[in-house]
């Protein structure tokens, strides 16, 4: 069912966050069968129908070993997924102490409508950009660039913290991280069962005892082959399917849940206008750029962006919150911003003291040699 609205949406979020789960299960038990497939034809050519056969057998007895592999992974990410996420974009979580004015920016927000305040934690990167992370209350944190403090004033930033709040309070980041999950189970069995096929070597009629009265034949042995890529095909294609699957939607309610908290669209507007197109984490990969509030990095056409582009999102804040959009922003970087090469005369000025015609004795011309008094 659609979503039409704040809450039908975390409702949507919440169906669909089973639904990722038990099609993870899916995609792996594809992986597992087409990988049985892909044995069965390694020990030897035999009809396709045997090989289909052979490898049903395969699977049912994989199955619970799969799903045990299965579990342990999504155990791992539940675990462990924030300190990866924390490696990979070099964040550390803070304190009030250390960052005064963004902690404070955090808990007013939180308190002003009873949300359990969430870790911070500061990349150490240039970027400008924000993400949430977490899949229940205890684990769930808002990260935040060390370029996104430098470049935002206090209400722009308060506005950044509100939509990942607004994250967090709707299910989204949960949704991001069950996605990146699947998606990293897929590959594992995908790479796997292509490193058992490429380096163990394919030998074809080897292996199967020739008395085997079910063969039935052969010549099965091509046909299993592309019928068993064709499924490791369509798994890891699905796994990327579902990983840009999620709604777009999640975007603009994240900007009017910032404005419903800060109650002040033009500095989520700001905010966006800054943070276009200078949100790209380096040393982050597709998976962490997904969950922030700006993902520059595009797919082919538009038709796999993870986010809708900044100009519909402010769009959409001047339409039906009121604000004002000021266009594009130039941001000039730090080194790049003008020098005063002449300082401004004072009387602390270094050029003062280079003009000793301004002394009581007027120019150097008419004052006295040394040594000599007036008389």
């Amino acid at each position: 069912m659609a979503a039409y609205g704040l809450y039908t949406h975390i409702q949507s979020n919440k169906r669909r966050s089973i639904a990722l789960l038990i099609g993870l299960f899916i995609l792996v038990y594809v992986l597992i069968y087409a990988g049985a497939l892909i044995a069965e034809v390694m020990l030897g050519d035999a009809a396709l129908d045997f090989l289909l056969r052979a490898a049903w057998r395969d699977f049912l007895i994989a199955l619970p070993f799969g799903t045990a592999g299965t579990l342990l992974w999504i155990w791992i990410a539940w675990k462990f997924h924030q300190s990866m996420i924390d490696a990979v974009t070099d964040a550390s979580e803070v304190t009030r102490e250390e960052e005064p004015r963004l902690y404070n920016l955090l808990e007013n927000l939180c308190i002003s409508r009873g949300i359990p305040m969430p870790k911070l934690k500061v990349a150490d990167d240039g970027a400008l950009n924000a993400f949430a992370t977490g899949l229940n209350p205890k684990q769930y944190s808002v990260t935040v660039t060390r370029g996104l403090l430098s470049a935002l004033n206090d209400q722009e930033l308060e506005a950044v913290l509100g939509h990942e709040l607004t994250h967090i309070r709707n299910g989204d980041v949960r949704m991001l991280v069950i996605a990146v999950v699947i998606a990293g189970v897929i590959s594992f069995f995908g790479e796997l069962i292509f490193r058992i096929f490429f380096q163990g070597g394919v030998r074809i009629g080897g292996g199967r005892s020739s008395g085997d009265s079910d063969r039935k034949g052969s010549g099965g042995a091509g046909p299993a082959i592309l019928i068993a890529f064709a499924l490791i095909a369509l798994a890891w294609i699905l796994s990327i399917v579902i990983r840009f699957a999620l709604s777009r939607e999640r975007e603009y309610l994240a900007d009017a849940g910032s404005v419903e908290l800060t109650k002040n669209p033009d500095a989520m507007i700001m905010a966006l206008r800054k943070i276009e197109g200078r949100g790209d984490i380096v040393r982050a990969n597709s998976a962490v750029m997904e969950m922030c509030i700006d993902n520059p990095r595009t797919g082919f056409a538009n038709i796999f962006d993870t986010h809708p582009a900044v100009q519909k999102r402010v769009d959409a804040l001047v339409q039906f919150a009121g604000g004002h959009d000021p266009g594009p922003l130039e941001i000039a970087p730090p080194e790049a911003q003008p020098q005063i090469e002449q300082p401004p005369e004072g009387p602390w000025s270094k050029n003062e003291p280079q003009q000793p015609e301004q002394g009581p004795w007027g120019s150097p011309a008419e004052q006295p040699p040394k040594g000599r008094s007036n008389q």
